[in-house]
Formats: C-alpha cells, structure tokens, sequence
C-alpha cells in the first residue's frame, strides 16, 4: 500500500548492532563484508593497529576495492606516532554508528581488539585517577629492565590481565600494574566486575564469534602471513622507517613490524623474522579467544559459512 499524500515514506531503522569478533586469521573481516552487502550496512572497525594511516599490510585492513564495495570507519584515525586510546574509540565509534544510523544503514562492527568491542558495549572501567609518581616509577622500570619485565610481574599478579595484555603493549602495563598498587585488586577483577551482568549495555547488540578449530586457525594464519610478505609487508615497513616510525613507537610494536624493523637493524635474519611474525601471530590469538572466555553473550561458529546472514539480517530489521 502507498503511503498516503504528503507522508514520507521512509523505513525505520532499529538501533542494534551486530558485533563480530574472534582471533586473527579467523574471518571476521570476510563475514563483515558479506554481512554489509546482504544489509546495506556499513562497518565500524574495532582493530586497535587499523587505526593507524599507512599501515595497511600488516594490519590486514581492507583494501580500498572493498572499502568502495562497504563504507569503513574507525580506520586510518591517527598517525603511526600518535597516542590511541579506547576512550578515543569509543567517541570515534559512537559517532560513526549515529551518522550511519542517521542516514539509514545498519551497522556492523568487527574486529579483534577485545578491549574496545568491551569498551563500546559497556563503557571503560574508569578504576583510580593516575598516579604520576607512580607511573614514572614505572616507565623508569621498563626503560631499565624491559617491558617483558613489567609484563612478567603483571603475570604474576594478574594471570588473566597478563594473558590479555601484550608483552609489548607498555601502556596498558603500566596502568594494570598502577591499578593493582593503587587498590590492592588485580585490574581484571575490577574488570570482572564492571561487565554485562552488572552494567547496563550502551548498545543492543548481536555478538557473533568465529573461533576456527585450533590446527585450521593456525594453518590459516600462517597463510595469512605469506600472504601479508607476498603483498609487500617489507616494503611497507621500509616506508615506515624512512618517514621516521620506527620502534619503541607503540604502533611500530604490532606483530609482523617489530619483526621486520628487527630485520631492518640486523639483530634476526628476514626467515627467523617470517617465523616469529607466525609464531606471535599465533599466541597472540590464543590471547584473543582467552579474552572472550566464559562470554555467554557471544554465538560461536567455526568460520563465516556457518552464519545464518538471513538471521543477522532479521536481527538487524528488528524482526
């Protein structure tokens, strides 16, 4: 039936969001993609490397074929020397999910750093004002000893924050280790605390995992890696380098570039570097799956053949 004269006829849009995470090399982006097309939508990263301008390969950011196929948000926000925060996602994440809303798209966010997906659902745990003694303390430790040295004691005291947070990630350290000082309670209890039982949602959401069977993961991250060295990794990071990024840059700490800026200065051969960038790659989705444990929220299937599209697009309809 026609709306009758002088009625815009316009279709509501509900206000959910499908949320798709899982471990590296599992087919988030894929199932995103697919999901977009089938909807209409358009996607809000939540990658904490994607973030960054120029650095395209390594982060397994989509091409600009399929950004053309799919509008992208959330990619390319700041520069390789610029700080990211999860605060800052959220606020870059919330505006692109109202614009997109606005204008009538569904909205589908995927990606891997579980810290902002549990960011944007639920908001940060704003746990005590920093100590700047403290901290300095801190940093003086790491500059001294290593950051692998912060991040041993952090697992130590805090298995489940040790688990989750990378060796390399200085940041995030530092501010667990702070908490911890600060309140005598590990920061994953804080976090524990501060989840869906007991905080209200910021948004209704549809949580969709891929967890690939454990050889199958591993086989395809490797392939993922050969590919990444075929498509010009090297050469991206050699870029990199000659604009003047290069470690102890937080952003130059992602897998697959400390291995190659290592190759760069002659501490490890370009083969060893192939074979820890597949090793890293690896442990650091054991950390991923690790962190999404014990989520009953989350619908877990093997790859993105086993989603029901249909369904997701009656999720989203409101239906």
């Amino acid at each position: 039936m026609r709306p009758p004269r002088g009625v815009l006829h316009c279709e509501i849009v509900v206000h959910r969001l499908v949320v798709i995470v899982g471990p590296t090399g599992a087919g988030k982006t894929r199932l995103a993609l697919q999901l977009a097309e089938h909807t209409g939508g358009e996607v809000v990263s939540a990658d904490s490397q994607q973030v960054y301008a120029g650095m395209d390969i390594g982060t397994g950011k989509v091409t600009a074929q399929e950004r053309a196929r799919v509008p992208h948000h959330v990619l390319d926000v700041v520069r390789p020397d610029e700080d990211m925060t999860a605060q800052r996602f959220i606020d870059l994440a919330d505006r692109a999910i109202a614009d997109a809303w606005a204008r009538g798209k569904r909205v589908i966010v995927c990606g891997g750093t579980g810290l902002y997906v549990r960011a944007l659902l639920l908001g940060l745990f704003a746990g005590p004002p920093a100590s700047r003694e403290l901290r300095d303390e801190l940093a003086e430790r790491a500059r001294r000893d290593g950051t692998a040295a912060l991040h041993a004691e952090l697992a130590r005291i805090d298995p489940a924050a040790g688990a989750k947070i990378d060796r390399n990630d200085a940041k995030r350290i530092i501010r667990a280790l702070e908490v911890f000082r600060l309140t005598g309670e590990q920061m994953s209890a804080h976090q524990a605390k501060h989840d869906h039982r007991s905080t209200p949602p910021r948004y209704e959401a549809n949580l969709i995992g891929l967890a690939p069977e454990r050889d199958a993961l591993y086989r395809a991250i490797d392939g993922r890696v050969d590919a990444m060295i075929d498509a010009g990794l090297e050469h991206e990071v050699a870029g990199l380098r000659t604009q003047g990024y290069r470690p102890p840059l937080r952003s130059q700490q992602a897998i697959g570039y400390a291995e190659l800026h290592d190759v760069a200065d002659g501490r490890v051969t370009r083969a060893r570097a192939i074979e820890l960038i597949k090793r890293n790659s690896r442990h650091y989705a054991r950390r991923q799956l690790s962190w999404y444990r014990g989520d009953g929220a989350i619908r877990w299937h093997p790859d993105p053949a086993a989603v029901d599209l249909a369904d997701l697009e009656r999720y989203l309809a409101g239906l």
